[in-house]
């Protein structure tokens, strides 16, 4: 699955467009290294997503096409 598209299931960021946005700007990175929105992400990676403010970081548990709102927190686990 893409990075962007993955970033919106998971509800990390809110539009797939603004997913696209901050991976064009450098500010999504997988296993430490800056991504592309069309990266295919895996169980395992790393995602970290820098703001204005701070650094979050999070572990991909899952990937999976349809997502009940309900269950986007099980796609993942916040690391630090």
């Amino acid at each position: 699955m893409r990075l962007d598209k993955y970033l919106k299931l998971s509800r990390l960021v809110k539009r797939r467009t603004v997913a696209n946005e901050l991976c064009d700007a450098g500010k999504v990175t997988v296993n430490n290294k800056v991504s592309k929105a069309s990266y295919e992400v895996k169980i395992g990676d790393i995602l970290g997503l820098k703001s204005a403010s701070k650094e979050q970081k999070f572990r991909i548990l899952q990937v999976m096409e349809h997502v009940p709102k309900d269950a986007a927190k099980d796609l993942y686990e916040a690391l630090e």
